[in-house]
């Protein structure tokens, strides 16, 4: 069966429906209006491009399924270069480019065509799509000052609007290569890239200890119905894609690209946001891969927001320190997530929970979902830690304690139910997993359901989390320490020196 994600004016995306983690069954080919495409594809998710506007079109694919669409019509096209961008990465392209976003009309698409088109930052318009065509790439400038402060706050009416934030708090930022403040019905596609140029900057040689913080790659605040679809993210200065306090984004097909030494260099981080889509994108960044955020502690109790209605599907995620994070900035929270048909490979963690005492009452986690998983090559496939060690206070008695007499209180954030199910973990190295509670206040439930662990021979030593006064482990099993419930149906271990489970503090263990 064949399922239409998403439709621009010259681009489509598609899925096939099926129960494999981000590859197909087997390659297939895709035909288009009776005329097959050379191009043989292995991946349950893919799009084509240089579509025609206002034009009938029927796809099919040889492994089965067709779908009838119809592309619509674009108001007006406005081409980059006829307002007088060079595109020849030399020249400052900054005006044109801003000039022609500015003036096109609502409903009209903004083409940039072959070439690299070097520029200082730019803001995004309501009612437009933007479309990298192949070879397009939207270079950001490679010096600092080019970038301008953005102040962490602003106050309309004496009511605070947040501008700026770094890590989860209102914070000085410098400003983001490509921003949207309070927009609309924005889509950008196409198989050009967006390339922060950071790697030829100073923004990694100098990324801790700023009194202004370095900006995004793409920073969406207070924005409704996003697509990103098709293009390539690479090269940001901190995070490459930050939604904050956004409702109704999509991310389809997207290769979101970092060096693993490029610091905080995120793949996707949406922050306190509603209904997110991720589907069909490879992650290979500096950092985590993909971070599910919702502020830390006075965001969370001064704006409530959680992260909500979050799907992650057929995605590969590579080379990060995490593929799957939820935290550690989680104060508002993070519900109704499903992570599933996705594949690991070669991250330092797989999925990974991390919080702390402090993320404060309304940090609550529950109904969250990780299902049809494949991990290979993941030092730690899953991981929930209460007691991260972020934060300038993350290395204090507060965070580390396990003392029985701390209370439950204004600071303590809530872990509730997890659900990790049909998942295959080859060539682990520490430990199956890590699973730290709070003394105070465990996590409720741990169900791990048709799951099974196998590990390399020549496996080597790792810390499985970040924590205090945690030991180093190799070849280990489950270490569950103050979970409420522990459920464990049809796990597999192979490889595992040593008791495949490390218990300490559990109330109720329900094994099948």
């Amino acid at each position: 069966m064949l399922k239409k994600l998403f439709v621009s004016s010259t681009s489509a995306c598609f899925e096939l429906v099926n129960t494999n983690p981000y590859y197909s069954p087997k390659p297939y080919t895709v035909t288009v209006n009776g005329v097959k495409q050379q191009t043989t594809r292995d991946t349950n998710v893919f799009s084509l491009f240089d579509l025609t506007p206002d034009t009938q079109y029927k796809v099919k694919v040889s492994c089965g399924g067709s779908v009838t669409f119809k592309t619509p019509a674009d108001a007006a096209v406005v081409n980059v270069r006829s307002t007088g961008a060079k595109a020849d990465g030399v020249s400052d392209d900054t005006y044109y480019v801003q000039m022609a976003i500015d003036s096109c009309p609502k409903g009209g698409r903004v083409v940039f065509d072959e070439g690299v088109y070097l520029v200082r930052p730019v803001t995004l318009a309501s009612d437009i799509t933007i479309e990298l065509k192949k070879g397009a790439v939207l270079l950001g400038s490679p010096k600092e000052e080019d970038y301008p402060y953005i102040p962490a706050r602003e106050y309309v009416n004496g009511k605070e609007r947040v501008l700026a934030t770094w890590e989860g708090e209102p914070f000085d930022c410098h400003q983001s290569f490509v921003s949207a403040y309070g927009k609309k019905n924005i889509k950008i596609v196409g198989e050009g890239a967006i390339d922060g140029n950071a790697d030829k900057s100073t923004w990694w040689a100098t990324p801790k200890g700023r009194k202004v913080a370095r900006g995004r790659l793409v920073f969406l605040n207070n924005c409704k119905n996003v697509v990103f679809h098709g293009i390539t993210c690479r090269n940001s200065a901190s995070w490459n894609l930050h939604p904050f306090f956004s409702q109704n984004l999509s991310f389809y097909d997207l290769r979101i690209q970092n060096p693993y030494t490029g610091p905080n260099t995120d793949g996707l981080d949406p922050e306190s946001c509603d209904k997110v889509d991720i589907v069909g994108c490879v992650f290979s960044v500096g950092d985590d891969c993909c971070a599910i955020k919702s502020g830390k502690l006075y965001m969370g109790k001064t704006y409530k927001t959680p992260a909500n209605r979050h799907t992650l599907r057929n995605n590969l995620f590579q080379d990060g320190h995490g593929a799957i994070v939820l935290g550690s900035e989680m104060s508002g929270g993070v519900k109704n997530l499903t992570v599933c048909q996705c594949v690991f490979k070669h991250t330092d963690r797989g999925l990974r929970i991390k919080s702390r005492r402090g993320r404060g009452k309304d940090a609550i986690i529950d109904g969250v979902v990780f299902e049809n998983i494949k991990m290979v090559n993941v030092i730690t496939p899953l991981v929930i830690n209460m007691y991260y060690f972020c934060d300038p206070d993350g290395h204090t008695e507060y965070v580390w304690s396990r003392d029985k007499s701390i209370p439950v209180d204004d600071g303590t954030p809530y872990l509730g139910k997890f659900i990790f199910r049909d998942i295959e973990c080859v060539d682990c190295e520490c430990m199956a997993g890590y699973f730290d509670g709070l003394v105070e206040q465990p996590i409720k439930e741990v169900r791990i359901e048709n799951v099974s662990f196998a590990f390399k021979q020549d496996a080597k030593p790792f810390k499985p989390a970040m924590l205090e006064n945690v030991s180093e482990f190799c070849r280990a099993g489950l270490y569950v320490d103050n979970v409420e419930h522990l459920v464990l149906n049809n796990v597999s271990f192979d490889g595992v020196v040593g008791d495949a489970l490390l218990l300490k503090n559990c109330g109720k263990v329900t094994e099948n």
